[in-house]
């Protein structure tokens, strides 16, 4: 499927600010440009910007409902009430909880404070009866639910009809009518005023947290030293890294990096980064957004997908290093088992995709009653990557059809699922990715509804895939000092993207490029362009069509990012080629 290249173009008003920036800054235009592309058009806009402060947090008592939250806990605290965490067995959801218990641990007696992960297959995504009974089982007076709850109107009501209170911290879009909950803690209720509504929903649990501290006198680095968990939630929820999570994942990181928690250096560890420079963080190159994204994140959520989130709950939450690692030995194990279902299910559900899916509809949905639920959001993700359609993908279990959804850019999902919510037994999620559930009989019509709203409603540009381009550069360009100023933009992710560059004409050089790989399928590059003598080593991957023009030293159009590439301790900087295009 070809790319369509898009170029970022500036107002004269944002060119103004270009100038202005790159004079007051000493930055290059192209990277002034960043900064006014995100928003950023002052120089203490981008002092904040480039020197993230904890004290730029904002004070978590703009919450609506926090400070009943707080008032609520406290009073559980005082009288010594049973309180069980409750949360999602995704990676938000377990280190949500994890950040929860730990930081409340010491402030309870050992047989106070309990954490409940629900079980994917036999009680689903949300607060679930069996979690309420578990708590009335055990005495629970308060129940703290992180990173979902916002529609568990009926379960809520149960619980309030055994005597159990709730304090529902959830970052997931609201419903008109509310839990009738102590606190609702959700700063995308349409109600809440607070400044910042992307946190994740670990993030929305270390305001909860944070509020208490400051109502209790708690020194806030017991709370910083947690910091690690809501990094690891940020990336691996694919949130905004903007504005406040922007602070939390910055400082959630370096803390990640020098002195993360016994249950993560565990994971980092199985994740095979090496010391071989003897750092005392115990990896060779500081751990990225991608990191998170591509190692941490999906050893945690193998799991809850494959066994139970409670196992990495206890992971996370461990305080003894060898049996932390013990059990990321057992997740790890889970992830292996992960990777071998996921590729079998993608490879049917691939099959499953029609011809008139491809080429009439405007959406995919398939369906087998025996895929594995646990990885239903991953074939989602690839169905999508591969077709570019907004794609559901559902499987059966307890009788019930449910399943994940995923959008491409520019394309509100949630809104299509939820003008079929009459047909649905529950959904809930986000812009770009949902989930849901439905009796079977409704499924046909579901199908119909669906591809009728997307038909509807989508634009055709959005689907065909974009690559936004941030600024042109010639190789020349690429100095010490702009790869310095770059590597600050970090972190990385959703609202502040890796920027992309577009280089014209460039060139083999000297017939060093070539085909690698063990299909053959990929490019190591060695380019030079027309502006200078510069060499840039690259890698393209599934690109090696291009070899024969390389070795024509045909002119090639890039686009790419740049990355550190670490080789025998010396680290340089390398293209990561995002698409090629034959030179007009």
């Amino acid at each position: 499927m070809l790319n369509q290249w898009i170029f970022q173009t500036l107002t004269p008003e944002e060119e103004c600010n270009q100038k202005k920036l790159a004079e007051e800054l000493g930055l290059s235009p192209s990277l002034a440009k960043l900064l006014v592309k995100r928003g950023i058009n002052t120089f203490d806009e981008a002092k904040a910007f480039f020197r993230p402060a904890l004290s730029d947090l904002h004070n978590p008592f703009l919450i609506k409902d926090m400070d009943l939250a707080v008032k609520r806990l406290n009073r559980a605290l005082q009288k010594k009430e049973n309180i069980l965490i409750y949360g999602d067995y995704d990676v938000d959801g377990t280190t949500a909880v994890a950040l929860v218990y730990k930081f409340l641990q010491p402030y309870t007696q050992s047989s106070q404070l309990d954490f409940y992960i629900p079980d994917r297959y036999k009680e689903g995504y949300g607060i679930s009866k069996a979690g309420i009974d578990y708590a009335k089982d055990n005495d629970v007076k308060l129940i703290i639910s992180l990173d979902c709850g916002i529609k568990a109107i009926e379960q809520v009501d149960y619980a309030s009809s055994l005597g159990i209170d709730f304090i529902i911290c959830d970052h997931h879009t609201t419903d008109e009518t509310l839990p009738r909950a102590v606190a609702v803690l959700d700063s995308k209720r349409a109600d809440d005023t607070y400044p910042y509504e992307h946190l994740s929903g670990c993030g929305v649990g270390f305001k909860f947290m944070q509020a208490f501290a400051i109502d209790n006198g708690i020194d806030f680095s017991r709370l910083e030293a947690l910091l690690d968990f809501v990094a690891v939630s940020i990336a691996s929820d694919i949130v905004p890294i903007t504005g406040e999570n922007r602070i939390l994942a910055h400082f959630g990181i370096k803390r990640l990096n020098e002195h993360p928690s016994r249950g993560l250096k565990a994971i980092i560890e199985t994740c095979g980064f090496k010391n071989p420079r003897g750092n005392k963080n115990g990896h060779d190159t500081e751990i990225s957004i991608n990191d998170i994204v591509f190692k941490i994140g999906p050893r945690i959520n193998a799991s809850g997908r494959m066994k139970s989130g409670r196992e990495v709950v206890e992971l996370l939450i461990s305080n003894d290093l060898n049996h932390a690692r013990q059990l990321s030995a057992n997740i790890n194990n889970y992830n292996e088992e992960r990777k071998d279902v996921d590729k079998a299910t993608t490879t049917e559900a691939e099959q499953s995709v029609t011809d008139e899916m491809q080429k009439d509809k405007r959406s995919i949905v398939v369906y087998n009653p025996n895929w594995h639920k646990g990885i239903v959001g991953i074939v989602a993700s690839r169905l999508t990557e591969k077709y570019y359609k907004p794609t559901i993908v559902l499987t059966k279990a307890n009788d019930i059809v449910s399943g994940s959804a995923r959008s491409v850019q520019g394309f509100d999902l949630y809104s299509a699922i939820d003008s079929c919510r009459d047909l649905l037994e529950n959904f809930g999620g986000h812009t770009y990715a949902a989930g849901l559930s439905m009796k079977e009989e409704n499924l046909e019509e579901f199908i119909r509804r669906f591809e009728t709203y997307v038909a509807e409603n989508i634009q055709e540009h959005q689907l065909t895939p974009q690559i936004e381009i941030d600024a042109k550069l010639q190789f020349s360009d690429i100095t010490p000092k702009f790869i310095r100023i770059l590597r600050q933009f970090e972190p990385f992710g959703p609202g502040n993207p890796k920027p992309i560059f577009y280089t014209h004409r460039v060139f083999d050089y000297n017939g060093a490029s070539k085909i690698v790989g063990r299909d053959n399928e990929h490019l190591k590059l060695e380019l030079t362009d027309e502006s200078s003598e510069n060499v840039m080593n690259g890698i393209a991957f599934r690109m090696a069509e291009y070899s024969q023009d390389l070795k024509a030293f045909n002119p090639l159009d890039i686009v790419y990012t740049l990355e550190d590439n670490t080789f025998n301790n010396v680290t340089s900087t390398q293209l990561m080629i995002k698409d090629i295009k034959v030179s007009d």
